[in-house]
């Protein structure tokens, strides 16, 4: 399942805008904060499709029945440029134990490269919810890989792929080669275009660089 958050008239397009504006771009600190905010968002829309457990609160002049989570998600992250994303998940899913994964492209040939995982950091995932972040679902690759990496650690009950920013390429990509049930794509836009060396177009350029600076 593909939910395109961008499809709605809401918040979420003028902060797409926003990360796409060149201009707006120049601002490192607005770049990361505009990620983060995303992040919340997509958490608070998560929220939604988790399960919930009834649990009497006492206040100061009685008792609430109120409906409370019943496990934390998992939230975990390709790095460095999902961290901001990533961030904006944790300010809503406080409680949550967390994944790293460093996963880099490998650049073979002028248009091929290979998805290689450098580290990973996760606690156990098995039966549990896995929200992925990385701002870019470009080719999808990165994506496959870390999910595939991050499975040696248990296979979750259910992974949420959170990205900005699709290309129609790497979500029909992930499709593909992910089974239809057990996984959900989140998205604030989806273009068209994908180069020949994996950059969507228009996108946003490289989230990356954007929210921390060229790499040497």
């Amino acid at each position: 399942m593909v939910i395109n958050l961008g499809t709605r008239q809401s918040i979420v397009n003028q902060m797409v805008s926003e990360l796409r504006d060149a201009t707006v771009q120049q601002d490192s600190m607005r770049f990361r904060r505009n990620l983060e905010r995303m992040g919340e968002i997509f958490a608070y829309e998560i929220s939604k499709k988790l399960e919930y457990e009834t649990r009497e609160v006492i206040t100061t002049l009685g008792t609430a029945m109120v409906p409370v989570l019943k496990e934390y998600p998992v939230l975990g992250t390709i790095l460095r440029a999902g961290l901001p994303l990533h961030q904006g998940l944790l300010n809503v899913f406080d409680k949550s134990e967390n994944a790293f994964v460093s996963a880099f492209r490998e650049h073979r040939k002028e248009d091929e490269f290979a998805v290689q995982i450098e580290y990973i950091s996760s606690p156990d995932l098995t039966g549990r919810v896995l929200l992925l972040a990385d701002p870019m679902l470009a080719t999808g690759h990165s994506l496959l890989h870390s999910i595939r990496a991050l499975q040696n650690n248990g296979k979750p009950s259910h992974t949420h792929i959170v990205s900005v920013m699709a290309s129609v390429q790497g979500i029909e990509f992930l499709q593909k080669s992910l089974p239809k049930a057990g996984y959900t794509i989140w998205v604030g836009a989806i273009d068209d275009e994908l180069t020949a060396h994996g950059y969507i177009v228009p996108g946003l350029g490289d989230a990356g660089d954007l929210a921390y600076g060229k790499k040497a």
